[in-house]
């Protein structure tokens, strides 16, 4: 299954869904309209998706939660996410699905030699910083930790239908560090990402950085509570 977690997208989710179909024609389409308040969720249902709608909006990882309760009820084997605004490539899902067959999560990661996606400054460190403490915490390299494109398997669907974190960045660094602690295995595959042309991101790109700031701190010093040696009880 593929979800789509929306939130007043009704310029782009259309196009969205019929690329999903091109590339994955017998894939079902989940879209969780987040409390839009356009034609998000008419227009989705008209493109031949099924529709779950949130009575307002809580957020990627609040949708999200949303979706893997629904995979878990209808038992589902697999998920994967993919933005409404059209910034993640569908050719590319067959990628994240194959790559379940030896992972419990795949996440796309937009950082490779052929990528054209950049990010610089304070917004960078942060997401280095994030990479560095998941990948030591998974004992493998997660190079793209705040890559929304990524797919789940069984294991992770049965972890996540109860406990996803809904908070900003949840979805993405929150989800895989709580996968990470529960012993599931993280891989990832190269892919594309695509510039929005429609709409407008839910935080401003200052707000994001100030964000991810704080997460990598308090990512960081959980981990290091973690890895610090326990003191033998006296007798």
């Amino acid at each position: 299954m593929v979800a789509i977690p929306a939130w007043n997208e009704e310029g782009s989710i259309a196009e969205v869904i019929g690329r999903i179909q091109q590339h994955e024609p017998d894939v079902d389409i989940l879209v969780v309209n987040d409390g839009s308040t356009d034609s998000t969720a008419l227009v989705a249902k008209d493109a031949g998706a099924i529709v779950v709608s949130l009575p307002f909006n809580v957020g990627v990882g609040g949708a999200m939660r949303t979706a893997f309760l629904y995979a878990f009820r209808e038992g589902y084997q697999a998920i994967v996410q993919v933005d409404a605004d059209g910034q993640h490539e569908p050719a590319e899902l067959h990628a994240l699905i194959a790559g379940l067959d030896q992972y419990d999560i795949v996440v796309g990661t937009r950082f490779h030699s052929d990528s054209t996606y950049h990010v610089k400054g304070p917004r960078r460190w942060a997401m280095r910083l994030l990479s560095r403490t998941l990948s030591k915490m998974a004992k493998s390299p997660i190079t793209d930790p705040t890559s929304g494109f990524r797919s789940a398997g069984t294991r992770a669907i049965q972890l996540f239908h109860r406990n996803y974190p809904a908070e900003y960045l949840g979805d993405t660094v929150g989800s895989l560090a709580i996968a990470i602690r529960t012993g599931l295995s993280v891989g990832e595959t190269p892919v594309t990402m695509y510039y929005r042309e429609i709409g407008r991101p839910s935080k401003n790109a200052v707000w994001s950085t100030l964000y991810l700031g704080r997460a990598s701190l308090a990512l960081l010093v959980n981990a290091l509570k973690r890895t610090a040696p326990r003191r033998e009880e006296e007798a």
